[in-house]
């Protein structure tokens, strides 16, 4: 067993001289690569926040000052915009690592972490309203008037929201206001949920639940840590310097107009499995419920999924579900994209049912193939 050979402090407890399973794979790098991404989005947002005017005659002109003027203001704006995407690509494969290799049996960083993603949905959505672009202003007023769907005081909520009667200039302000804000709570969140993480250690690709054969993380986990962050940032660097409005809507380059609106209204690609859900129920407050129940469902993997083995690689028939919800994930992203018209109202519907159906059956799986290997 790993024992510290350097003098104990709180860095080198925390960091230096944390045990970790030796056998853990590149699939445990997504940590260390959404806290640089964190760090690269508050540099880069601040430093478009010195340039930025939170006002609807003039935002959509200081973002295009940005990327014309300021020195390197295009490569910020560049980082910015799709560093957003890629905080959610690795968000989401560090989501879905934890639920292949049971990290959720972990239930404290578990649930932090589903907070931090919940947190994470919120800055994003309240960042791409900033451009006040078409689809920026339209995205806005939808997603705010879901919440006057909640019975007594939706309505008194959303005009509070809104400061008025209509998503306007005091609405502009407010979500600037709150986008600058919220990272920092959101780094706060991000030290809560490694202090878990540090109380129990890592998860690891057997699901053993009292590794021994444990190694320091530096320098063999730091070293991997640095090669993660540097192939990700080289495939990055390049995606932005050759294709910077991959992950933009056309309609976005267009000022704000609350006279025009957009044939169809959709939020960016990151949302849509959750806007597919949303318009798959024909009821206003059910499509709200259905729609937060999308992430929130995440939460009931700790206490839903009693089972012997930490790892869902131990259980053939959870590995097969996995993997149909994500195939059901990448599904209704893609039936998010598509007008509200037949046969993606069908399909929206059938997909919606079996993603949360995985949620139940997951767990009945898992009971059963417990009993079953405990009478072999």
């Amino acid at each position: 067993m790993f024992k510290p050979k350097r003098k104990i402090t709180p860095i080198n407890n925390f960091i230096i001289d944390l045990p970790s399973p030796s056998n853990i794979s590149t699939w445990w790098n997504f940590g260390s690569l959404l806290g640089m991404c964190l760090m690269m989005q508050i540099i880069s947002g601040i430093l478009l926040s010195m340039h930025y005017t939170p006002n609807i005659n003039n935002a959509f002109k200081s973002v295009i000052h940005i990327t014309r003027d300021v020195n390197y203001g295009w490569m910020m704006r560049n980082i910015h915009a799709n560093g957003a995407s890629l905080f959610f690509i690795l968000t989401f494969l560090h989501a879905g690592r934890g639920m292949y290799y049971g990290s959720f049996k972990l239930k404290k960083t578990w649930i932090s972490g589903t907070m931090i993603m919940l947190l994470l949905m919120a800055t994003a959505f309240l960042g791409y309203v900033l451009p006040w672009g078409q689809m920026s202003f339209w995205g806005a007023t939808v997603i705010t008037n879901l919440i006057s769907a909640i019975p007594y005081m939706g309505e008194m909520i959303v005009k509070w929201m809104w400061g008025g009667f209509a998503v306007d200039n005091p609405t502009l302000n407010r979500f600037f206001t709150f986008h600058f804000i919220l990272p920092f709570i959101l780094s706060m969140m991000v030290m809560i949920h490694l202090i878990f993480l540090h109380e129990t250690g890592s998860s690891n690709p057997l699901g053993t639940k009292n590794n021994i054969d444990k190694i320091p993380f530096h320098p063999y986990f730091t070293i991997k840590d640095i090669l993660g962050m540097t192939i990700v940032m080289t495939s990055f660097s390049f995606i932005i310097n050759t294709n910077p409005f991959i992950t933009m809507d056309p309609e976005n380059f267009t000022p704000a107009n609350p006279l025009v609106t957009p044939i169809h209204i959709q939020p960016e690609w990151y949302f849509l499995f959750a806007y597919a859900i949303l318009r798959s129920i024909p009821s206003k407050l059910g499509g709200v419920i259905a729609l937060t129940m999308s992430i929130l469902i995440l939460l009931s993997l700790p206490f839903s999924m009693k089972m012997k083995f930490q790892s869902t690689k131990m259980y053939p028939t959870n590995k097969i579900m996995f993997w149909i919800f994500i195939n059901t994930f990448i599904l209704l992203t893609w039936v998010g994209m598509r007008p509200v018209e037949e046969p993606f109202i069908l399909t929206g519907q059938t997909l919606t049912i079996v993603y949360f159906l995985m949620f139940i059956t997951m767990p009945m799986n898992t009971m059963m193939w417990d009993k079953l290997t405990e009478k072999n």
